[in-house]
């Protein structure tokens, strides 16, 4: 419905006294049995539907029960591809403007397709499979700007955005570790818990050229404010999963970029897990919520993290305004140090000590994060959030690995299990981000 990733629908026609009456009217099978992850597009009275890989888009006639008008069927080499492929082979949605359909295919090549007939306008390949780079995310489509990340942080595959224009051309790359002007970091205007980051923010926080494999792939959601002009999206686990063998904090991994959309800079950035121990992953959604605080309205960013913490901050500036647990269960950190913005980590829960690999059991949550890529929703009507989330914990063992370039390079194994106190593995919670 628009670009603050809020997930709420106006629509009223089905209802708590109607929705009983509900009957299928027709169906349409996709033909590939993997895992779908994506929303289909509605335009116009035609449904636009991607599968998984090989990233198959069909346009379905809404006033025909579903009629297939055109189909679109991408050659993608899948011995090169799908072996690559963390976590399916999964394809997280299309994007539209000026009328195209953009496909993100699993092989990094984006597609634009002409709305009405199906055929290729343009397409890009950005990157190469050979070395573990693929793509699993949607692209989106924010003014005159398609915005697209990369996957393969299991991999050692570097994370960064890269903008195009809506004819094709490649405007910017941004990285999300290594050097500054690589990053499009400004070591003097970009902030961090509203101070400048200062130079080489990230090469400091890697042992030597460790941040040249060291993940921070951008494998999931993007939001954007047009009326300042800012897109937001969270960076993925550092890499390899072994925290001994990539000491540091790691920056920019675990974090939210706040970016002007024309230029790619970074405004603010924000790292939640220093350091991660854990594979907790920060990729989760940014929802954009205008809401008072304290009695002022501030335009606010809300992110679940897998982590286990709520954060709610001003997405203008990059001011953390809260930080807290979402789950009870949650023991690696006892807080967030609001000053500092950093978790009070908790030694018991480490799986790094002394630049050595342990193996530590209990940790809460799991790897599986709090929360994982199921979608929140935020409600206008209420001020909530409606969060479905993970009660799970584990035991992680880390092991040495080696980087090979196209292979993976995980470095622990896990074991998961409930949470202490039950047998439940899930939770459905209603959160009050201010």
């Amino acid at each position: 419905g628009n670009y603050n990733n809020q997930r709420y629908s106006k629509l009223a026609q089905i209802n708590k006294d109607n929705v009983a009456d509900l009957k299928m009217a027709w169906t349409f099978s996709t033909g590939v049995l993997r895992g779908h992850e994506g929303n289909s597009l509605v335009i116009d009275g035609t449904m636009y539907v991607h599968t998984a890989f090989p990233n198959i888009v069909f346009a379905l006639d809404l006033n025909n029960d579903g009629a297939i008008k055109w189909k679109y069927e991408p050659k993608q080499d899948y011995d090169e591809v799908v072996p690559v492929m963390c976590c399916d082979t999964v394809n997280r949605g299309l994007a539209y403007g000026d009328g195209k359909i953009f496909l993100n295919q699993a092989d990094t090549t984006l597609v634009a397709l002409d709305m009405n007939s199906g055929k290729e306008v343009w397409s890009h390949k950005r990157d190469d499979p050979k070395r573990a780079a693929v793509s699993t995310a949607a692209a989106h489509v924010f003014d005159d700007k398609i915005i697209v990340g990369i996957s393969g942080a299991e991999f050692g595959v570097r994370g960064y955005v890269k903008a195009y224009s809506l004819d094709g051309k490649q405007l910017y790359t941004a990285y999300n570790t290594g050097p500054d002007d690589e990053m499009m970091v400004d070591p003097n205007k970009t902030l961090s818990m509203l101070k400048p980051v200062g130079k080489d923010s990230s090469l400091k926080s890697w042992k030597g050229d460790q941040w040249k494999i060291g993940g921070a792939t951008t494998w999931g959601w993007y939001s954007y404010d047009p009326d300042v002009n800012q897109f937001y999206y969270s960076t993925g686990n550092p890499s390899t999963w072994n925290p001994a063998q990539r000491p540091g904090d790691n920056k920019w991994a675990m974090s939210i970029f706040g970016r002007d959309l024309d230029t790619g800079m970074a405004k603010w950035v924000y790292q939640m897990t220093p350091f991660d121990e854990w594979d907790y992953d920060g990729i989760n959604e940014n929802v954009l919520v205008d809401q008072k605080l304290n009695g002022k309205m501030r335009k606010t960013l809300v992110h679940f993290d897998k982590n286990g913490f709520g954060y709610t901050m001003d997405r203008v500036s990059g001011e953390l305004l809260v930080a807290e647990k979402f789950d009870p269960s949650v023991n690696w950190a006892s807080h967030v140090d609001m000053k500092t913005g950093r978790p009070a980590v908790v030694d018991k829960y480490s799986t790094a000590k002394n630049g050595v690999d342990v193996n530590t059991t209990g940790i809460c949550p799991s790897a599986q994060g709090v929360k994982d890529m199921q979608p929140s929703a935020f409600s206008p009507r209420t001020g909530l959030h409606y969060v479905p989330t993970n009660h799970v914990c584990m035991d992680y063992e880390p092991f040495e690995v080696e980087y090979t370039s196209g292979q993976p390079y995980v470095g622990a194994t896990l074991n998961m299990y409930p949470a202490p106190g039950g047998t439940h593995l899930g939770n459905f919670i209603a959160w009050d981000a201010r």
